[in-house]
């Protein structure tokens, strides 16, 4: 999926409120980041959402975020 084209699927999730795509589509835009602060800066965000809606994705993005010193290690 092209930049644009992410970007416009993640506006779409967001008015849908849409919570499980709003997780993968920033997951996936933290693999295509063009630098570390934009992969955590989406990984961020995909972790939020995955927390406040109790997606099973929230341990794995922890540990993730953790392994890089942007997060704490939380126990779930």
């Amino acid at each position: 999926m092209d930049r644009q084209n992410l970007e416009t699927a993640l506006l779409k999730a967001h008015s849908d409120e849409d919570y499980p795509t709003l997780i993968t589509l920033y997951t996936k835009a933290a693999e295509g980041a063009n630098d570390k602060d934009a992969e955590f800066f989406y990984l961020t965000h995909a972790f939020v959402f995955a927390l406040e809606h109790g997606a099973p994705e929230a341990k794995p993005l922890n540990k993730r975020l953790a392994d890089q010193g942007r997060a704490q290690l939380l126990e779930f």
